[in-house]
């Protein structure tokens, strides 16, 4: 069991606020994922938990305890670097035997867990290879059977698949979740790829500039997103957001068209926001909808995505299907489907309900 609390949580290095009052609830089990831009503080945020950094305001709880002081080495924690971070020179039975040895288990106890976590990420053909001679994906199974072999209540991860190529990224995602549905630990994991947040999490935490966006599961986030930073992180093409003005229920940006979505916030001045699932186009400019130019056309195999620039200079994207062909440059009309528009202030970002 493994109950995390996370209640004012500041970090400051010398007269620099890095993180501005973090509270945070991860119930037992969950698979958690601090997603954010880079330098947004997730990984100081894991750092803190895994105690490598001091807090400097606020409190941790693990299952009820009381963890700021307590040392890394026992607050029942294993991290997971990104660099991997092996013994050059140890095999890769020593690199997992290491930590389960420092923790004064003996030997049959050792040698059973290290057994356990090699036949579940398949390294038991491996046990006697050096790190330099491992792929890339391969010394990161290892560095997470390292973990493995503490049995440790919680799993830190701290971007373990950037120095992956696309091909083995995708192979370790799956290993990870099928890692976490086996031992049912509370795993946290910090990425700043939006895809492994959404195939992976049951919770994830965007974060921002030091502070928490939104707290919720890849579909709250994906189909309510909080705000215009959550809504343009989260969604892979991004979600477009385009400033609009109201008037007499329905949408206008200037020199660029106008269309009706229904029901509206009540609001003289918004931001819409276009999900590409949303956006259809046509040929051609005239009757409802937005004018806009093509840009450029993605095709990939099973649909494509076509970007269209809007009169006021934003850039749409459109998903359509992969027979459909827009000619670059050419003039097409954007329309939106029914119920399928968001809508955000234009003053504070924050989302609006019709």
């Amino acid at each position: 069991m493994a109950q995390l609390s996370l209640r004012g949580i500041k970090k400051r290095f010398r007269n620099t606020e890095v993180l501005h009052g973090i509270d945070l609830e991860i119930g037992d089990r969950e698979f958690v994922v601090f997603v954010g831009p880079s330098g947004c503080g997730k990984s100081t945020l894991l750092r803190l938990i895994a105690g490598l950094d001091p807090i400097s305001d606020g409190e941790f709880f693990l299952n009820g305890h009381r963890m700021n002081d307590v040392a890394p080495s026992r607050r029942g924690i294993a991290m997971v670097f990104q660099s991997y971070a092996l013994y050059p020179h140890m095999d890769v039975y020593e690199n997992m035997a290491f930590g389960a040895r420092l923790m004064g288990l003996d030997k049959p106890e050792v040698e059973r867990r290290i057994a356990e976590a090699a036949q579940m990420l398949r390294l038991e053909p491996l046990m006697a290879r050096k790190p330099r001679e491992l792929s890339g994906g391969q010394r990161q199974r290892v560095a997470i059977g390292r973990a493995l072999v503490r049995k440790p209540d919680v799993f830190l991860l701290d971007e373990p698949l950037s120095n992956l190529d696309a091909a083995l990224r995708a192979d370790v995602r799956l290993e990870i979740a099928r890692l976490h549905r086996e031992i049912g630990g509370t795993m946290i994991y910090v990425t700043h790829d939006q895809v492994e947040a959404m195939t992976l999490a049951d919770k994830i935490v965007v974060m921002n500039a030091g502070r928490i966006e939104q707290v919720g599961s890849p579909r709250d986030l994906y189909e309510t997103p909080a705000n215009t930073f959550v809504a343009a992180f989260i969604g892979s093409p991004r979600m477009a957001l385009v400033t609009v003005t109201a008037k007499d229920g329905r949408l206008g940006i200037d020199n660029g068209g106008a269309l009706d979505v229904g029901v509206l916030p009540g609001a003289s001045s918004l931001r819409l926001g276009l999900r590409p699932d949303a956006v259809k186009l046509a040929n051609g400019v005239g009757g409802e909808g937005f004018s806009g130019q093509v840009v450029y056309t993605e095709y990939l195999g099973d649909n494509a995505y076509v970007y269209v620039r809007l009169a006021d200079g934003t850039l749409v994207a459109a998903r359509t299907a992969p027979n459909d062909h827009f000619e670059p440059d050419a003039p097409v009309t954007v329309t939106v489907t029914p119920g399928a528009a968001h809508f955000f202030s234009a003053d504070d970002g924050r989302r609006l309900v019709p």
